[in-house]
């Protein structure tokens, strides 16, 4: 890239950044479509982005925007932050809570999302006291709550994080972020497969089709919300992205499948490489909920242990 080039995308990203404070949201738009499409791994033009959508009123475009942050960067808190604001606005009160505590897990000292979820309780319970009174006019204390809910100050609707509160580039946050860039950029944290030499047609088949079959297999578990089985796909080495504890991934993941609603999770497209007695795979997963519905690519890589292939890293992208 030119240096010409470089200064330019710069420019584009704190040109949108300033028109969007002097309140001139349709020329930021413009500004950070010229940054994402020269830079599309920059997590900040992308945040940006979805937060110039809030701004002008356009929350499903916003949602899709930092719904496909939380995919590309799971350990950023402040994607999760902004949809939790925007699901609240549309009164999807339990997408909302689902986005502030997976923000919260992944940052423990995030105020702002425990301040939002602070918020959104209240919220639910105004709905409560209200239904109360509705039923049981004559209940003074439950009026009395309800009037101390209802003070403006400081609305959850309100608290979509802009730049250097919700969405802090700097530190830790920013060194995972742009890791995690230069990782999916360069193909890096999951190995990439050659050919294997030696290794018969008829074997490569065979060993094909064991590891569509385990993957068929942990899909239809994770969508039976069957965790004992579904973890048993995983090999003993297996290090969940994002840095995350294994310990604290299978905890998350176990609260969600409990959650009520139907699950389902397919995996489709999938293509298999074989080497070093590990097979690198790329597919699609489809993942459906009450809670959340998303569409992404991932990587994986597969072990042999015990005749059974077992999944050692897996990574969106």
């Amino acid at each position: 890239m030119s240096c010409a080039a470089f200064i330019a995308m710069a420019d584009s990203l704190s040109d949108a950044q300033r028109l969007m404070k002097q309140g001139d949201p349709s020329r930021a738009l413009e500004a950070i479509e010229v940054h994402v499409a020269s830079k599309p791994d920059d997590a900040q033009g992308r945040f940006t982005k979805g937060l110039i959508l809030a701004e002008m009123g356009r929350p499903a475009e916003a949602i899709a925007v930092f719904g496909k942050l939380v995919e590309d960067y799971p350990e950023l808190p402040e994607p999760y932050n902004n949809l939790a604001v925007l699901y609240a606005q549309q009164k999807q009160y339990d997408k909302a809570r689902t986005a502030l505590e997976m923000a919260i897990r992944i940052h423990p000292a995030y105020a702002t999302a425990f301040e939002n979820l602070g918020d959104l309780h209240s919220r639910l319970a105004s709905q409560a006291y209200e239904k109360a009174l509705q039923l049981d006019p004559s209940r003074r204390m439950t009026q009395s709550k309800l009037t101390r809910l209802r003070d403006p100050a400081g609305p959850l609707s309100n608290r979509v994080g802009g730049q250097g509160e919700a969405m802090r580039l700097t530190g830790e946050t920013s060194n995972t972020a742009n890791a995690a860039a230069a990782a999916a950029s360069a193909g890096a944290g999951v190995a990439t497969a050659k050919p294997t030499e030696g290794v018969s047609p008829a074997a490569r088949v065979g060993d094909e089709a064991g590891v569509t079959k385990t993957l068929q297999g942990w899909a239809n578990a994770w969508s039976r919300k069957d965790a004992k089985a579904y973890f048993a796909y995983y090999a003993a080495d297996f290090r969940p992205p994002g840095g995350v504890a294994r310990k604290a991934w299978e905890e998350g993941r176990t609260r969600a499948m409990k959650k009520p609603g139907k699950l389902l999770v397919k995996v489709e497209d999938i293509k298999v490489s074989f080497a070093d007695d590990k097979a690198t795979v790329r597919l699609r997963q489809n993942y459906s909920s009450p809670y959340l519905d998303s569409l992404v690519t991932k990587t994986m890589v597969l072990v042999r242990a015990k005749g059974k292939w077992l999944i050692q890293q897996e990574r969106v992208g």
